[in-house]
């Protein structure tokens, strides 16, 4: 597939299309947009429900801004609110079913993983890389139910888990110490890597060997083993991961079970992607 080399002139964005390093031009973003998916992304499973003043904090608008947003959000179905209270409501899932329903990847991704899982009578899902945290973007219970991350939508910390390293093993040298860098890292179990030079080598043994194996570092139980998903150019797009409880499945043959299966999906997936 060609490069896609359209002119300015026939460039969706327009003539003053920036760098990819520089993003849009100011003139070129709508804020009230950008700050109404601010208050959104306020809440979260810690803050379910905010008052007007903690949605200004959170989102380092001023209360009367927060409460003006908030109004809108209400009128528009978004949001509810009890008293001074605000929460969400079911409709804010459209947004992320617009990206389920119309994203090529995860539409691709969902029958192989079926597959994979149902093989192995395991726990399977797909995830990206985004802010620093791994997305999961598909998953299959396979059966087994496993762990309340391993659906559409979760995000976690990309530091501990098997998609999130994997990603971050194919990216460059430079972008992996930038991220080490600014990474805050609190420990999820008393597994959990938080000597970031630990944590680098880590990275880098999941590059050599082009799989990684992360044992409870996220959740106690939770074992995984990931590998990059690729696409025809050889660009590393994604991330599939399969997951076991402890209980049944040591951590010394999770390779040998698991990785032979996954090694096929990444190969069929390479040709579709």
């Amino acid at each position: 597939m060609p490069a896609n080399t359209a002119s300015p002139q026939n460039s969706p964005i327009g003539p003053d299309d920036p760098s990819e390093n520089e993003g849009p031009l100011k003139r070129d973003v709508i804020a009230g947009l950008e700050k109404g998916l601010q208050v959104i992304e306020a809440f979260d499973q810690e803050r379910t429900r905010l008052t007007i003043s903690e949605v200004a904090q959170h989102t380092g608008l001023t209360r009367a801004a927060a409460r003006r947003y908030l109004i809108t959000l209400a009128h528009l179905g978004y949001v509810r609110h009890d008293g001074k209270l605000f929460s969400l409501t079911p409709k804010v899932l459209r947004l992320g079913q617009s990206y389920l329903h119309s994203a090529r990847l995860p539409r691709i991704v969902q029958p192989l993983l079926y597959r994979l899982a149902f093989s192995l009578g395991e726990a399977a899902s797909a995830g990206v890389l985004e802010n620093d945290e791994l997305v999961c973007v598909a998953a299959v219970s396979g059966g087994r139910l496993v762990s309340a991350t391993l659906q559409p939508g979760t995000r976690v910390p990309a530091f501990c888990t098997a998609n999130g390293r994997v990603l971050l093993a194919n990216l460059a040298q430079e972008q992996v110490d930038q991220y080490l860098a600014r990474l805050h890292i609190e420990p999820m179990t008393v597994h959990t890597i938080v000597n970031k030079d630990r944590l680098l080598l880590e990275i880098a043994r999941t590059r050599a060997q082009g799989y990684a194996v992360v044992d409870q570092e996220l959740e106690l139980g939770l074992r995984t083993i990931a590998v990059p998903l690729r696409n025809f150019r050889g660009e590393t797009v994604a991330a599939i991961n399969i997951s076991v409880h402890a209980a049944r499945m040591p951590v010394e043959d999770i390779v040998e079970r698991c990785l032979p299966a996954m090694l096929k999906v990444q190969v069929e997936l390479a040709a579709l992607l």
